[in-house]
């Protein structure tokens, strides 16, 4: 009787014993290649949640920055432009121009596609006397936002003043007893108080608010104003060095006065959003990093267990195997079957086994390790993101799981063949 009619009979006679066997390599085969595609599944996936989270930040960032523009939107205007014959220290101590410039320049600025200055305002600002009511008042016409060429237009941060009306600063307010609704007249000329504005504890509680034409015809100075009010962008442009820069590129005949608290906090602002945007990013690399170091320390401390378990499960069946058929092996080599056929019989069982187990579990393990990406992520994106067939693995596990189910049954195997019939037949 050949070796593997011998094997097959066995085989077919101990199948428990074997279906035991095969699945104890099934279930190490199973947790390995599961392990391997769910590695790898999070793998794909953490690239693309890295890729998408990464977008996701520069959003984040962005909606980050324009919140912080439009609260410092409200803090005003941050520069002014002013003609460049305008003593800057008679300017400080009075609290307005004295020199004025031609009012196209707005406009030419406007026009000149700028981007570290925006939300631009002409004005025309002096000092006066109010004979009407005998008290001296700041006087500021405006005609509202010059809107860019090149851009859309933004809502302004003040609006025009329109003709007929005016606007009149707190403190001002109180002390001449005006009111929205009133009508006053301003040298000469009667205005309707559109609007009181509320305490601002500074030089605008007695300010007074007209139309820039009406404050050109009032003062005298026709196509005129005293300075341009702006706003610097929400970039990295926006440096006062760089403001300079474009601005004398356009208007060389200005310069520039930064208002300086409005200025900083709006740079701070710029900063902190974009720390936080850097801050929100390293977070999350560094939860993925993490999340991807736990499961392979998993892997790496779950996949040898079971394999290891799995090894002595083979061994111990061989080795029962073994004990339970000492009289079948006595009778074999009483017979003139060789210890080294005896032993090629357990040695190619262990082999098949190992084969079989081999090939089901990796089938388990590929089937469940797919169904366990697509249930964790609950979506067609997980199937994309799941590993298919790899025939490297294939090969890999069919060759080192026989091996190993082999090794497991080494030692039972040959116990099996150096046994001594004689003593063997003579105990039963």
């Amino acid at each position: 009787m050949t070796v593997w009619r011998l094997i097959s009979r066995e085989i077919a006679y101990r199948r428990l014993n074997f279906a035991l066997a095969v699945l104890a390599v099934a279930v190490a085969v199973a947790c390995l290649v599961g392990e391997l595609v769910l590695l790898a599944a999070h793998e794909t996936r953490a690239e693309q949640l890295g890729e998408n989270a990464e977008a996701a930040a520069r959003q984040r960032v962005l909606r980050l920055e324009d919140d912080y523009r439009v609260i410092t939107v409200k803090l005003g205007y941050n520069l002014l432009i002013l003609p460049q014959d305008q003593d800057l220290a008679e300017f400080h101590l009075l609290g307005y121009t004295t020199k004025t410039m031609p009012e196209e320049y707005a406009q030419r600025l406007a026009g000149a596609n700028a981007v570290t200055v925006q939300h631009l305002l002409p004005t025309l600002q002096q000092k006066i006397e109010w004979p009407e009511k005998k008290t001296s008042i700041l006087l500021l016409g405006t005609r509202g936002e010059t809107p860019p060429a090149h851009r859309d237009p933004k809502k302004p941060i003040r609006d025009a003043v329109p003709l007929g009306e005016m606007i009149v600063g707190r403190v001002l307010a109180d002390q001449l007893h005006l009111a929205p609704g009133d009508q006053t007249t301003l040298l000469g000329k009667v205005f309707t108080v559109r609007e009181v504005r509320p305490p601002a504890g500074n030089e605008d509680d007695v300010t007074v608010w007209i139309n820039l034409a009406e404050a050109q015809q009032l003062l005298g100075r026709p196509g005129r104003i005293s300075a341009i009010l702006a706003l610097s962008c929400f970039c990295a442009e926006a440096t006062p060095e760089g403001i300079r820069r474009e601005v004398a590129r356009v208007l060389p005949d200005t310069q520039i006065v930064e208002l300086a608290p409005q200025a900083a906090t709006r740079r701070a602002a710029r900063a902190r959003a974009a720390e936080h945007g850097a801050e929100t990013v390293a977070a999350e690399e560094a939860a993925r990093t993490a999340a991807r170091s736990e499961r392979r320390a998993f892997a790496e401390w779950v996949v040898p267990l079971v394999i290891v378990a799995c090894i002595v499960w083979v061994g111990v069946l061989a080795l029962v195997n073994v004990r339970e058929r000492r009289a079948e092996i006595a009778i074999l080599r009483a017979l003139g079957t060789s210890a080294r056929r005896i032993f090629s019989i357990f040695l190619a069982k262990s082999l098949m086994a190992g084969f079989a187990g081999a090939a089901a579990g990796y089938a388990a393990g590929l089937l469940l390790g797919q169904a366990w990406v697509r249930w964790e992520s609950a979506g067609a994106e997980a199937a994309a993101s799941a590993p298919v067939f790899d025939l490297g693995l294939l090969a890999a596990v069919l060759v080192l799981a026989p091996l190993l189910s082999a090794a497991a049954a080494f030692a039972p195997a040959l116990t099996a063949a150096q046994q001594d019939p004689a003593v063997i037949l003579r105990e039963e």
